[in-house]
């Protein structure tokens, strides 16, 4: 009964790293960058639920909108103001004005909140549900045991399934969708047939930033400390969860958040709690050396 709640612990962390994994892989397959100031989106998302609900006294539903809008908006500005000029500059290029723009935000939000850790309501309103108890006498007395479900655990796994259902459906059957398959094969190319390459990639951002909207609620839901640095750490593990699947996969995406949520979990509970981020890098480290296009991820082969 103890493991299954473990996995069931895992599968929702994984479920939050595989949102914010597809904002990842979105960006990269697409525009063949890594924007590693998604995981600084997160916490935006997150204060802006807070400030919304807390200090302005909206109602949640209206809190979660404007954190998902906000986000948007800021992936298209961040896009547009940091990337685009670097559209043809080196990869090393892209990647430092990357951890510059990740920076800036953090320190925005210093200056904002200040460095204390801020207690954040939850945006899911659903009580546990008890899948299973068992009863066993331990020193002549009767403990039950259950097995339940949060309604943040809930919520966040239901919502990573209807997410990554409908972003394939929207890149395999949309217009715009086709658009970003054409962008991501060949931009040169994909300009010549009419596409505008810069609002194909502004969209990807848009869609990427939302989804670190809705994870980092659905994070703070389930751990609710909120900090300027909310974001950077789940930030990254999404990152090595792309990478574990396939980066530029979108069920890569998935199946790398599930997996690598509940090897921390269990890793907490079995191993060391200290040393359960080490273990998540090592899995990195694993995969890049057994097999590094990731479990989904295929070679590429480039013309020369």
């Amino acid at each position: 009964m103890t493991f299954l709640t473990y996995l069931i612990n895992g599968i929702s962390l994984g479920s939050v790293y595989a949102i914010i994994a597809l904002g990842y892989t979105m960006v990269y397959g697409i525009a063949k960058m890594l924007n590693f100031a998604h995981g600084d989106v997160i916490m935006i998302g997150s204060y802006t639920v807070f400030v919304s609900v807390s200090a302005l006294g909206l109602p949640m539903p209206v809190g979660m909108v404007l954190s998902i809008v906000l986000c948007t908006v800021l992936g298209i500005v961040v896009e547009a103001v940091a990337y685009r000029p670097l559209r043809g500059a080196s990869s090393l290029a892209v990647l430092i004005t990357a951890i510059g723009v990740s920076y800036l935000l953090q320190n925005i939000a210093l200056l904002i909140f200040g460095a204390n850790t801020t207690s954040f309501t939850s945006v899911v309103n659903i009580k546990p549900i008890v899948l299973a108890s068992s009863e066993k006498i331990v020193n002549g007395e009767t403990v039950v045991t259950e097995l339940t479900v949060t309604g943040e655990s809930l919520v966040t796994i239901i919502s990573c399934i209807v997410i990554m259902i409908g972003l394939t459906l929207f890149v395999n059957k949309t217009k715009a969708g086709q658009a970003m398959l054409a962008v991501s094969e060949d931009k040169g190319a994909a300009k010549l047939m009419g596409i505008n390459v810069n609002a194909t990639i502004s969209l990807t951002f848009a869609i990427g930033s939302a989804l670190a909207a809705v994870a980092g609620m659905l994070l703070c839901s389930a751990y609710p400390a909120l900090t300027p640095y909310t974001g950077s750490m789940p930030g990254i593990k999404a990152f090595v969860a792309a990478v574990f699947g396939g980066i530029g996969s979108i069920p890569g995406a998935l199946i790398g958040g599930i997996l690598l949520g509940i090897i921390e979990i269990l890793s907490k509970a079995y191993i060391s709690s200290q040393l359960a981020d080490a273990i998540v890098f090592l899995v990195l480290i694993v995969v890049l050396v057994v097999k590094p296009t990731g479990i989904l991820g295929r070679k590429l082969m480039e013309k020369v």
